[in-house]
């Protein structure tokens, strides 16, 4: 029996003996911040804005807030750009594509801005798009009508 405890005990450490030789890398966030995202006494958001780990890009979700207005803009066409612009600054911040996202998760405070969002969304891809979930919420920090995050994984060469 003891030598099954010793390949059990074995076993349950590889997730993180594995997680201790990937590289981890966090990146800042780009674009406005909702209100309440900031951490009080420290300068810009509670969070990053992207994290790289190993291959694998993690973005945290954005939202379509106008930096000049503090404010989503009227047309959810206009916020799904910003957002996706957002979106963009992230991904290509650590030197991934918009083709390399693999999972987009969009909350939309609005379920009838579904088509105006899918119109601009297709525009930031050049190859197959992404898995996606497009989910109705309530509302969204700062009243924005969109947030998304995704995740992306560098292809390998």
């Amino acid at each position: 029996m003891k030598p099954v405890l010793t390949v059990a005990a074995a076993l349950m450490l590889l997730p993180i003996a594995a997680r201790a030789e990937t590289a981890v890398t966090h990146f800042p966030a780009a674009g406005a911040m909702p209100a309440g995202a900031t951490t009080p006494g420290m300068a810009g958001p509670a969070f990053s804005g992207a994290v790289m780990a190993g291959d694998t890009l993690y973005v945290s979700g954005t939202t379509d807030m106008d930096r000049a207005t503090g404010k989503p803009p009227a047309d959810p066409k206009d916020g799904a750009k910003l957002v996706l612009d957002n979106i963009k600054r992230n991904v290509e911040g650590a030197g991934l594509t918009m083709d390399d996202l693999v999972w987009v998760q969009v909350f939309c405070s609005d379920l009838s801005y579904y088509g105006a969002f899918n119109e601009v969304y297709r525009t930031y891809f050049k190859g197959p798009l992404p898995a996606r979930a497009f989910l109705g919420v309530d509302h969204l920090l700062g009243g924005a009508h969109f947030e998304v995050m995704g995740v992306a994984v560098r292809a390998k060469k």
